[in-house]
């Protein structure tokens, strides 16, 4: 086979098998999160639990919780209204919250 050949199908082969390692990627982490609603445990870099979910300590109800934090800082127990909630959730996106 002619070397220009050879070299252009190695190319093109090894272009498809990094496409194809970016799309298994994508395919894996859509389905661990598929809606996004735990986007915040990664971008606030909270540590989390074997399911994915942040360990994070509730200031509410002042007790350890596997929860979901949302790509805005909040967490699944969250409730707009009340304080404690509130900075939570303000404490989740400066980094300074309380975690297990």
């Amino acid at each position: 086979m002619d070397d220009r050949l050879e070299r252009v199908i190695r190319q093109q082969l090894r272009k498809a098998g990094r496409q194809f390692e970016e799309a298994r990627r994508a395919y894996a982490e859509g389905r661990a999160d598929p809606d996004g609603e735990n986007a915040g445990t990664e971008r606030y870099d909270l540590p989390t639990d074997e399911d994915g979910r942040a360990r994070i300590v509730c200031r509410r109800h002042a007790e350890k919780r596997a929860v979901t934090v949302d790509a805005e800082g909040r967490p699944a127990c969250f409730e707009p209204d009340h304080a404690d909630c509130e900075g939570c959730a303000e404490d989740v996106r400066d980094g300074y919250v309380e975690t297990w």
